[in-house]
């Protein structure tokens, strides 16, 4: 692919990507808002157990075949149809065997998380694991080819659904079933969609020769996706079973409610960087080119949005929880915080190894992370609640050391070069920070903490005028102008 034809379809992808998060995004805390008012803390502890045991079982179903479609160069259309059909099938069989073994041990299961008597529930959520197969290979072909306007049609349908079925059904009382349904109802529209807009569809092809190639790069992707599973639900699995379905409640939709701010822009940026860095991976200058320009474009919109998360962290709970998650506020604000150097810093190593071949450097990455997190997990929920959130939170920053030394080591990515390449828009969230801390002294409540937000944003951008005036509009000309 010529390098120009490449730019195009990145610069159509980030739009449609961008779209897409926003649309979902902004539908996402409306949906929230309601259920959080509908709902009570206990009713999403009890659907997040579910959703982690059905995500275990995704994790194997996809065995890192979405990712050997998207990073692989194939000779012709053919080759790569096989490979999906391959991948389908194969992927298929093993989320049928998953659902028969989650419904078998669904009481046993239920049990162990510390929810017993909910084996019902945990078989019925099992449903959607063979919907997940037909989305999974599907959004693999549609990201290969940077068509993300079709995704994002299908991205669309999926955000909606909540709002029209999970509502409807907590406001007359089905409380988690609820969320299990509605969480069905979405995986398989997606797959619908999809498949129905697909060029390729299943067909009786296998071949072992095909496989065999398949595993050899997605046995470390698989690998890489279990230790990412347990680094993102080790806590969870730590908190049902010490504590309490409320506090995993509380927990957790604090956590998901930062998730979803952030993702407008992570989960619009990650596709197309993986993606694009793919196509890139024999290119070292364009690659470290490409890598460094989108860090610095989510460097300049996620920095300040987590220290107005931070900040402002009463209000975003009181708007998009209500009063009866005020212990969430905490949570949010510390997890915000953080979140935005994970992001900037470590997120999108991931990417890198994979769109390098090398997926079992992020298996190192989230393994060695692991040592640190699950004795940390285990020690501090001993003391409590409030010691394992702070504990939790924090000891995210030993996965951002261990990724800028392998991007620095390996991939020679200098931290030097990636800290001179996102010091300003730091400087200008700081900068902003103090601002917003001084406009919180000035007066108090809600319609202030709002009018403080908006004064605040105006001041950042008025700094980004000033001093970061060329970055914007090399972003700007990037993303945005047609």
């Amino acid at each position: 692919m010529e390098l120009s034809d490449l730019q195009q379809q990145i610069k159509s992808a980030s739009k449609w990507s961008s779209i897409t998060e926003i649309v979902a995004r902004l539908i996402a805390p409306i949906t929230n808002m309601i259920l959080a008012r509908l709902l009570v803390p206990e009713a999403f502890g009890i659907a997040t157990t579910v959703l982690m045991i059905v995500s275990f079982a995704e994790m194997f179903s996809d065995a890192g075949f979405q990712k050997f479609l998207i990073q692989r160069e194939f000779t012709t259309k053919k080759e790569l149809y096989q490979n999906a059909n391959v991948a389908f099938w194969t992927s298929i069989s093993i989320t049928i065997l998953a659902a028969i073994l989650i419904c078998v041990f669904s009481e046993q299961i239920s049990s162990m998380l510390g929810n017993p008597g909910l084996g019902n529930v945990i078989c019925f959520g099992s449903i959607q694991l063979p919907l997940y197969t037909f989305a999974s290979i599907q959004m693999a072909l549609y990201k290969r080819s940077f068509d993300f306007k079709t995704l994002f049609k299908a991205r669309f349908f999926y955000a909606v659904i909540p709002l029209f079925i999970t509502v409807p059904l907590a406001y007359i009382g089905l409380s988690y079933w609820a969320l299990i349904i509605g969480s069905i109802c979405g995986v398989l529209s997606n797959a619908l969609y999809l498949t129905i807009k697909s060029e390729w569809k299943p067909s009786l092809f296998f071949k072992i020769a095909v496989l065999k190639s398949m595993f050899s790069f997605s046995m470390w992707t698989l690998m890489e996706s279990i230790s990412i599973w347990f680094t993102a639900w080790i806590d969870v699995f730590i908190i049902g079973t010490y504590l309490s379905a409320y506090y995993l409640g509380i927990y957790k939709v604090s956590v998901t409610t930062v998730g979803v701010i952030l993702a407008i822009i992570t989960s619009a940026t990650s596709p197309i960087m993986f993606s694009s860095l793919s196509r890139m991976q024999d290119n070292q200058e364009q690659f470290n080119k490409f890598y460094f320009f989108m860090q610095k474009a989510v460097a300049y919109l996620v920095f300040p949005a987590g220290v107005g998360i931070y900040i402002y962290s009463d209000t975003i709970t009181n708007i998009l929880l209500g009063d009866k998650w005020g212990e969430a506020s905490i949570i949010i604000g510390l997890w915000g915080l953080v979140s935005v150097v994970m992001v900037v810093f470590s997120f999108y190593s991931s990417d890198v190894f994979r769109a390098k071949g090398a997926p079992k450097l992020s298996v190192i990455s989230q393994m060695l992370h692991l040592l640190f997190l699950v004795p940390t997990c285990i020690i501090s929920v001993k003391y409590g609640f409030w010691p394992l959130i702070y504990a939790r939170t924090f000891i995210r920053l030993q996965a951002v050391i261990v990724s800028i030394l392998l991007l620095q080591y390996i991939f020679k990515i200098s931290f030097l070069e990636t800290l001179n390449n996102v010091y300003k828009p730091i400087l200008c969230s700081i900068a902003m920070g103090l601002i917003g801390l001084w406009l919180k002294t000035v007066n108090s409540g809600m319609a202030w903490d709002i009018i403080s937000i908006c004064l605040s944003t105006l001041f950042y951008f008025g700094l980004l005028f000033i001093f970061a005036r060329k970055d914007i509009l090399l972003i700007y000309n990037q993303f945005i102008k047609k």
